[in-house]
Formats: C-alpha cells, sequence, structure tokens
C-alpha cells in the first residue's frame, strides 16, 4: 500500500512503504549555507502589481490575488477577532492590516531582537483563543545573547528563541510585554520557530536546529516540538514531564528546521513542515513522544553531494524502527514554509487540500510558488496530487493563512513584501 509519496525532479513518484530512493535534492534558500540574497532571492524581479489579479487553478478554478503591499520581510499573519490582521516582519516591527488596509504605524512595544544573525528576527505570532476577553497576543523572536569575544567572530553573537506575551487592546502599542519563555537554543545562524494553539489550548512551539546533533539530544530545546500552558509553563501531562535527561516542555523530537505549523481545526492535528538540508523537505504529522528521525534517518544529504556528513544526516538510513516517517517529502527541496489544510467554503473544491508556500531560488530548486497537495478519499497523498499555483508571481510565500473569512492569506517575504488575499471569482 502506498504510504507516502517523494516529488523527484518536481515530477510526484509514488513509493511504497519501505522502498528505498535517493536523494537528489538542492539546499532550499533558507536552511543552507547558500546565502539566499547572495541569488537575489530577496529583491523580486518584478514589482508586485498594485491592484488585483486573476489566475486559474489547474482545475480551471479562477480566483483573485489582491495584493496589500508595504512590508518588509513580512514572515506570519495571525487573525485578531475583529478581522483585522497582525503581521510580524523579520526586521523586529510588528504591523497591523485595518479593514484591508496596512496601517503604516507600526505596532510599539515589541520586544529587542537580534537582526545580527543570518535570518535572526521576529518571527511567529499568535492570537490567544480567548483574545476578546484577555487580549494576549504571543510572539517568538531571536533574543541576544552575551557576546563571547573571546569565540571566533562567527560565533561571538549568539541568539536564543524566546517566546513572548503582551496585551494588544487594537491600538497602536504593546503592553504587559513579558519573555514567558526562553529556550536554551543558542543558535548562530537560523533557528526559525513558529507557535499555535492547540485545540486544548496549549501552545504549540516549534525550535530549528538544523546543525549538530541536539534534535536527538532529550535535554535541550533544538530541534524539537514544545507544548506549553498559555504562561509559558509546562503542561503536567506532557510525554516526557518526571522522565530523566528530558527537558519537560519537549512535546516531539527528531526535527531538523520545522518552519510551518498547523492545527487542523477539525481533528486537532498537528502539522509541520520543516527544510531538510539537499533534498528531503517535509510534511509530518506530529505525535506525542515521537521522534521525527533527524538528523539520524532523511531523505536528503549534505550539500556537497555525499550522502551523509557535514549538513547532511549522520546515516545513509531512510527509516528507522522507532523513528517516524513523513507523511510527505520532496526531493529536490522547494524549501517549504506554511502549511495549512483548507476547511472553509469559499472554495468547495480546495476543501480538504493541503495549501504549502515554497521559498525555492536557485537553478536547481523548485519554483517559488504555492503548492496545493490533493489528499485521497484515505486522506493520503497520491500520485499526481501535487499541483502548484502563482508560479506566475515568482515570490517567496513564506506563511499561508485561512482566514475568518474563509480566504486564504499568503505572506511574500521580501524586501518589497506583501500580504496576498486570495478571493473566488465565478466562473464566466
Amino acid at each position: 500500500m502506498i504510504t507516502r509519496l517523494v516529488v523527484t525532479g518536481f515530477l510526484v513518484v509514488a513509493t511504497a512503504s519501505g522502498a528505498p530512493r535517493t536523494a537528489s535534492g538542492q539546499e532550499s534558500s533558507d536552511s543552507s549555507p547558500g546565502r539566499a540574497a547572495a541569488r537575489g532571492a530577496d529583491v523580486p524581479p518584478v514589482p508586485l502589481p498594485d491592484g488585483p489579479q486573476v489566475f486559474t487553478d489547474s482545475s480551471g478554478q479562477p480566483f483573485r490575488v489582491v495584493p496589500i503591499k508595504g512590508l518588509r520581510h513580512p514572515w506570519a499573519l495571525a487573525f485578531l477577532p475583529g478581522g483585522d490582521v497582525l503581521v510580524t516582519e523579520m526586521g523586529g516591527q510588528l504591523r497591523i492590516i485595518r479593514n484591508g488596509v496596512l496601517d503604516p504605524r507600526p505596532i510599539a512595544g515589541v520586544p529587542d531582537v537580534n537582526t545580527r544573525v543570518w535570518r535572526a528576527g521576529l518571527m511567529d505570532v499568535a492570537v490567544h483563543p480567548r483574545h476578546a476577553e484577555n487580549r494576549l497576543i504571543y510572539l517568538t523572536y531571536s533574543k541576544s545573547e552575551l557576546i563571547n569575544p573571546s569565540a571566533p567572530a562567527a560565533k561571538q553573537q549568539t541568539v536564543v528563541v524566546t517566546l513572548a506575551r503582551a496585551r494588544f487592546d487594537g491600538g497602536h502599542a504593546l503592553t504587559e510585554v513579558k519573555d514567558i519563555f526562553v529556550s536554551d537554543a543558542r543558535c548562530h545562524s537560523a533557528c526559525g520557530s513558529r507557535i499555535a494553539f492547540a485545540s486544548d489550548g496549549t501552545l504549540i512551539m516549534t525550535i530549528g536546529k538544523p546543525g549538530g546533533d541536539d534534535p536527538q539530544n532529550p535535554g535541550n530545546h533544538g530541534g524539537k516540538i514544545l507544548r506549553l500552558n498559555d504562561d509559558g509553563s509546562v503542561p503536567k501531562d506532557n510525554p516526557f514531564v518526571g522522565k530523566a535527561g528530558y527537558r519537560p516542555e519537549i512535546y516531539a523530537l527528531g526535527v531538523r528546521s520545522p518552519i510551518g505549523l498547523f492545527i487542523h481545526p477539525e481533528t486537532g492535528e498537528i502539522w509541520e513542515t520543516e527544510h531538510g538540508p539537499m533534498g528531503g523537505d517535509e510534511i509530518n504529522i506530529i505525535k506525542p513522544g515521537r521522534n521525527y528521525g533527524w538528523p539520524i534517518v532523511s531523505y536528503g544529504a549534505d550539500y556537497s553531494g555525499k550522502p551523509t556528513g557535514g549538513n547532511g544526516p549522520s546515516t545513509t538510513d531512510r527509516r528507522r524502527d522507532g523513528m517516524e516517517e513523513p507523511f510527505y517529502f520532496w526531493s529536490p527541496s522547494p524549501a517549504v514554509a506554511g502549511i495549512l489544510v483548507y476547511t472553509g467554503d469559499k472554495f468547495p473544491n480546495w476543501k480538504g487540500n493541503v495549501f504549502v508556500g515554497a521559498l525555492g531560488g536557485g537553478s536547481h530548486l523548485g519554483a517559488r510558488q504555492l503548492h496545493r497537495i490533493v489528499l485521497s478519499r484515505d486522506g493520503l497523498p497520491q500520485r499526481g496530487g501535487d499541483y502548484t499555483m502563482l508560479y506566475e508571481l515568482k515570490r517567496r510565500i513564506r506563511d499561508v493563512k485561512q482566514g475568518p473569512d474563509g480566504l486564504l492569506y499568503l505572506t511574500v517575504d521580501a524586501v518589497e513584501g506583501a500580504v496576498l488575499r486570495l478571493e473566488p471569482v465565478s466562473a464566466k
């Protein structure tokens, strides 16, 4: 029985469970030593149009793309109860879109964010499920650590992934800003973090750690999925609470660079995307106490092409007992980003489809676009089910969210960034 799907050469090929395959990807623009900016990834060749554009998906359904411009490297977005949209910019600013228009005035009170480390900055934003009552929002960001002058120059700047909580009443400033969880994941380069509220009211937090063995070390937070209470404390029913040698915040381990996070509103499942090295970008459905394999098993390789070592996995194993298989993976790497399963009613043909942003870039990577994955009746990946959208825009799609209005919202990660709103168009 087909249990997972791999994309090789950007053609979809189904593989039976346990069947070997060759990793042949290229590094993603966010997860490799090759800097995206060196390839021009951060400066789009043609500005986004000021007005709406109409595109057609693979099934012939037209949809309208409405750009909301004026953002610089927007990373994530979240919806307030009234429909306004909070947007983080990697450079450390929190912005708000009110009634579909970007407020030119940033929201004050954001914590001091370190942007000197590559790909460090202000990352995710989440709104408390009871925001109408408590006005709480949450941010993940790169917090500076003291400079070690005796360390090599490349490692003098260190950041730790941090979760902050604040109150926001809809005006132009945060109040009662407080770090409620400071991880021990110390990073000299990109260590991305996502947050989302689970169906039980706890907060799921991802912490990436692409290099080293930290993802398999239960004694630290790097390369883990964490589960916290809304005050940053540890839930008593976390899977490793009371287990010697394990940080109690850990919910799952063995992830490399988790860059997308989605809580399914109907099933409560935790869906995650993560960057592989050269090849091996993944979708995982996260379960408590499970090990997702990195860096022991992977469908990727080192950037040199060698199957192991360097930035690649530590073994040539593609699977191992006690380690979870990805729900879906790609090779070459499209540089996956945000993820959601569409559950709205504005696009009936898309209901149940999995949407994944792609950062792309470079001659051997997937395009900068949006992936639409159509699952089988059994809810599994199927041959020919990976369709792409918005290839024409050639933009880095960082975040993917469904709004309370049932529309799709995307962030375009660029100097001339934007939020894109996807609306239905009646077919003629």
